[in-house]
């Protein structure tokens, strides 16, 4: 293969995966935008019993195309205590076999397939609104998966016959250990199992790399996938990372055992299919669905085990005050000072999401401990949000022009905005915990389902914002807007559910009758302070008129 051939070759090779890569990501985008909502009500609500669990785990990575995103709900619920850790395993294990379920599907060539998700899934983006829009993303994103895969198909060809590439492939059709770092360092590069994989099975298919080289290299891509989410989730509380602990410990160490057992019976592949290509892939579901079966009975063991060999540890103190974003010194350059005061208003949404995520399980067990944490988070954020008035005051001395002016404002009332939604959780929120603890109150089952449902949809808004006021992006603060009337929707809706209960005369109700619904009325607020923070943003692209009255 000459020098022109070679770069051509290379090129091809690149961006057939490149689009492989982005496709997927298209495709989980899709998913998340349009219907993290009902996911985490699955997964919450799926905790019951262990086969549940991993039932659903299975349907959830199906949806988003990816086990990692998977993981990252099921820590953030086992974080707050909405979920129990061997519950949360259960759904992880289902996660990685319906990952490997996604693979079996893209894999399969249907030609006539391509143009008609394109067609679809332009229509539908460029016409619907809402949700709805993200059915079209989610078409898109799987026909140019199939796309690239055909790419991957039409690049290798040439390498079938080429000397250099199948001494390197043959080497790693040779050396199992080899091939299975290559496809654990490949999967955690693209941040992909299911791309690498589909990428693995493209070139056994092709008949460039041996099935043995195949079956580590989709082997190694397991033990990746799971140490993707492990280093996504190093910041996390100790009880969250437990669980995602346990799946990197029983997937990689199931995908290394597994790798030791082909290289002595090579010929255990043939049971998995006719060809390279179908053996590779079915050796990916085969693993995945043996590791669940043989696991899940044991993800309590696990679980206790995980518990005493990394046992809680007390933190240390702070050695240092918090240091303020402010920077008075930069009042004579308005834009960096504008920067300044919307870093410490982004401060203040961080700490209001962790006293959100802090005040739920104080309906279920009050802690004076908590309680008094978030009283001082509190107190805090009341400070800030008047050293941030204090500070947009001043700037307001100098003459600002129109623009620095108006964003000034935007500041100011966001974090009035803030104040408010810190003063609905600290104040409003943790007396209605406090006096139901009071009072030794319980909701009904179905009133504090509906909660928890509740707030965990105002706490995805919240992420949403904060992940807004990074990045500024005018679809994703379209969508902000949007979940504002869906949650005034949904809040009515549960305050009638909650009168019909008083109806029907439910003791647990009507003695829970004003907590319940001062908690509802309370996150919706907590919900409306922070979807303002796509306003702004909407306003200056034209997606929002000054005044909606007609």
């Amino acid at each position: 293969m000459n020098e022109p051939h070679l770069v051509q070759f290379i090129l091809n090779i690149a961006g057939a995966a490149a689009l492989l890569i982005w496709a997927v990501r298209l495709v989980r985008t899709g998913v998340e935008r349009g219907f993290a909502a009902p996911l985490r009500f699955w997964l919450r609500h799926s905790a019951r019993n262990r086969f549940l669990a991993a039932g659903t785990g299975m349907v959830t990575a199906v949806f988003l195309q990816s086990s990692t995103a998977v993981a990252m709900l099921v820590s953030n619920f086992v974080a707050k205590g909405g979920l129990v850790a061997a519950a949360g395993l259960a759904i992880l294990l289902g996660a990685d076999v319906g990952s490997a379920l996604v693979t079996q599907v893209l894999v399969i060539q249907q030609g006539v397939l391509v143009p008609l998700l394109l067609l679809a899934g332009v229509v539908v983006f460029l016409r619907a609104e809402g949700s709805t829009r993200q059915v079209g993303r989610i078409l898109i994103g799987l026909a140019l998966i199939l796309v690239s895969l055909d790419m991957l198909r039409a690049a290798t060809g040439p390498m079938v016959d080429h000397p250099a590439a199948g001494t390197i492939m043959a080497y790693l059709g040779r050396d199992l250990m080899t091939a299975f770092v290559i496809g654990a360092v490949f999967a955690w590069v693209v941040h992909s199992s299911v791309a690498a994989v589909l990428l693995v099975v493209t070139l056994a298919g092709q008949g460039v790399l041996p099935v043995p080289g195949a079956a580590a290299m989709i082997l190694g891509a397991n033990l990746g996938g799971a140490f993707i989410a492990y280093v996504l989730t190093l910041a996390a509380p100790l009880s969250a990372r437990r669980v995602i602990m346990a799946n990197l410990a029983l997937r990689g160490g199931g995908a290394v055992a597994a790798t030791m057992l082909l290289s002595m019976m090579p010929e255990l592949m043939t049971y998995l299919g006719a060809t390279a290509g179908r053996q590779a892939i079915n050796l990916h579901l085969a693993f995945n669905v043996a590791l669940a079966l043989v696991a899940l009975p044991l993800s309590g063991v696990m679980i206790d085990l995980l518990t005493r060999i990394v046992p809680e540890r007390a933190k240390p103190a702070s050695i240092r005050a918090e240091v303020s974003a402010l920077d008075h010194t930069a009042l004579d350059r308005p834009q960096r000072a504008l920067d300044c005061a919307a870093r410490e208003i982004l401060n203040m949404g961080q700490k209001i999401e962790a006293m959100l995520v802090a005040v739920e399980p104080l309906y279920d067990k009050w802690d004076p401990a908590g309680a008094t944490s978030i009283r001082e988070q509190d107190a805090a954020i009341k400070k800030t949000h008047l050293d941030v008035k204090l500070y947009l005051a001043r700037l307001g001395k100098q003459e600002l022009d129109e623009d620095l002016s108006r964003r000034s404002m935007d500041l100011a009332s966001l974090s009035n905005s803030f104040d408010a939604a810190s003063d609905a959780i600290g104040r409003s929120m943790l007396d209605l915990a406090q006096e139901l603890h009071r009072k030794n109150l319980r909701f009904s089952p179905q009133g504090r389902s509906e909660i928890g449902d509740f707030a965990d949809r105002v706490q995805g808004n919240v992420q949403l914002a904060l992940n807004v006021m990074l990045n500024q992006n005018p679809s994703e603060a379209r969508e902000l807007v949007a979940a504002k009337e869906k949650v005034r929707k949904i809040e009515a809706k549960l305050q009638r559910n909650h009168i019909g209960r008083l109806r029907e005369g439910l003791v647990e109700s009507i003695e829970t009758s004003n907590i319940h619904q001062e908690t509802l009325r309370a996150l919706k607020q907590v919900n409306t302070a922070f979807s303002l923070v796509g306003y702004p943003i909407l306003l200056k692209s034209g997606d929002m008129l000054k005044s909606r009255l007609v």
